[in-house]
């Protein structure tokens, strides 16, 4: 991205950050100040994303890389396709395998604290299976 792009988005998410923290500091008087903070929060946050989405597909540098890449094959586009469904799969699956898991880890040992080891075993296990799905995307990244 140009120079000038990548400063706008800095300042839109510094913006971002501190606008709704300031926000809040000043309604500490009033009793509804949570609610507005988090209105003045969303705000500021999803319209820096929309702002920096735009940016990103419409901007120059958007316009000069679809040009530099107009030279891929079939092959390197389901190479990342299979990158990603890689990641994302292994992922939704070690979400699923953790859920279960934590959650019979803390039943267990609410009623016998001797087994937190093994229930961590168990757990780490379960996570371990993201960690071998961004493994393989990076192989596959790797080969393009």
């Amino acid at each position: 991205m140009a120079l000038a792009t990548q400063l706008i988005l800095v300042l839109a998410l510094i913006l971002s950050i501190f606008i709704p923290f300031g926000y809040y500091l000043i309604g500490e008087k009033n009793k509804k100040r949570y609610k507005k903070s988090l209105a003045v929060n969303v705000f500021f946050f999803f319209g820096t994303m929309v702002v920096a989405t735009i940016l990103m597909f419409t901007g120059p540098a958007a316009m000069a890389a679809t040009t530099a890449t107009s030279g891929n094959d079939l092959g390197t586009g389901l190479g990342f396709l299979a990158a990603a469904l890689a990641t994302g799969l292994s992922c939704v699956g070690g979400g699923v395998a953790v859920a279960g898991a934590a959650s019979a880890a803390l039943g267990a040992i609410s009623e016998d604290s001797s087994v937190f080891g093994k229930s961590l075993i168990y757990v780490g296990l379960a996570e371990g299976v993201c960690l071998y799905g961004l493994i393989i995307s990076f192989m596959i990244l790797g080969r393009l």
